[in-house]
């Protein structure tokens, strides 16, 4: 049976608990909309992307906001559920995803301003039952499909990648991978083709270096290999949790708690730590269009690099603002936290 670990399992319990008393006049998120309210692009955030040059944000309660002139103004999306949302992925200017607790998952076309629910945790639950049952499935992986389909709705997706219109993959608490090839019209749990036995949460799924990387608790690293359609492990010398992936052409860096950031330039085969200075958990990672790494942490500080992840150094003249998530196109920087969205002006040029 997957680990017990106390934030997660304390969610499930508390998010059970609630649903118990349904008849108190609590509402699942999962069937009330979205509230409008004047402050949601001033609350908490945990997701930002670019939909070509409009800038959209997601967080709590299903808040999503965007802006069309660079943070100046912000207007509320028109979302279907309340459930918390964590991640974002535009392919295109106009069609993205947005994904969440309760197993949400959310898609767009029309740039974020109006979204539709394309499965939740009901549903993915009765696709973990449905693969479960399934012949040839290795133990340990029915295992896991079993544990999660008794959590119910209470699923929660914590990463979104969509290389294009049609090929997405979203991830979550232990070891939740759904994958689509239709544009999120149909959904398969991808448990039995990710090589993850401890059923370790999975953070955060990006391509970069030619491969498509997730990353998770304990040092986890994994790279899907086309030849098989699975997600292999790529060993990594840190054991610590990993919340993100970045790169470029040539390189991928993986990068967490305290600071940590690992690199390879060899598709994962080997890993050479890189140093921040920093000893604060890195939250986020964004490529600039010049080319730039840009690394964010949990209390604001914002690293650039001009070597494809070699080295860092502190990016001037941005005030330090808790930050859960960076975006970035041309010279505009996005950033959400805590306090909301925020829009900065990053200087050109090879330095900071």
């Amino acid at each position: 049976m997957p680990r017990a670990v106390p934030l997660l399992v304390g969610l499930f319990a508390m998010a059970a608990a609630w649903r118990a008393h349904a008849n108190d006049g609590f509402v699942d998120p999962l069937d009330e909309p979205s509230a409008a309210s004047p402050l949601s692009s001033r609350r908490l955030l945990d997701a930002t992307a670019f939909a070509g040059e409009r800038i959209v944000a997601a967080g709590q309660r299903g808040h999503v906001v965007f802006s069309d002139d660079r943070g100046k103004t912000w207007r509320q999306a028109q979302v279907p559920v309340s459930s918390d949302l964590t991640a974002l992925s535009f392919p295109t200017r106009l069609r993205g995803w947005a994904v969440g607790h309760d197993g949400v998952i959310l898609s767009t076309a029309d740039g974020g301003a109006t979204w539709t629910r394309q499965i939740d945790g009901r549903g993915i639950s009765a696709l973990l039952a449905k693969a479960a049952a399934a012949s040839g499935i290795p133990d340990a992986v029915r295992e896991q499909l079993s544990f999660l389909e008794k959590q119910g709705a209470d699923l929660p997706l914590l990463d979104v990648w969509f290389d294009d219109e049609k090929s997405g993959t979203a991830v979550g608490a232990f070891n939740l991978i759904l994958r689509t090839a239709d544009g999120g019209a149909t959904w398969t749990p991808w448990l039995d083709r990710t090589e993850n036995p401890k059923a370790l949460h999975l953070f955060a799924v990006r391509r970069a270096a030619g491969a498509l990387w997730i990353a998770g608790e304990q040092g986890l690293v994994l790279k899907l290999d086309p030849s098989t359609g699975r997600f292999l492990p790529s060993p990594t010398p840190y054991g610590g949790s990993f919340f993100g992936i970045a790169g470029g052409d040539r390189a991928v860096l993986v990068f967490g708690l305290r600071g940590n950031v690992l690199r390879s330039r060899d598709g994962g085969a080997t890993w050479q730590k890189v140093e921040t200075g920093l000893e604060v958990a890195l939250t986020s990672g964004a490529r600039t269009g010049d080319g730039r790494l840009l690394l964010a942490s949990a209390s604001g500080q914002l690293m650039v690099s001009a070597d494809d992840g070699e080295s860092f150094s502190p990016v001037a003249g941005i005030p330090p603002l808790p930050t859960s998530s960076l975006a970035s196109a041309g010279s505009a920087l996005a950033l959400v936290g805590p306090l909301g969205a925020r829009v900065e002006t990053l200087r050109p040029g090879a330095t900071p």
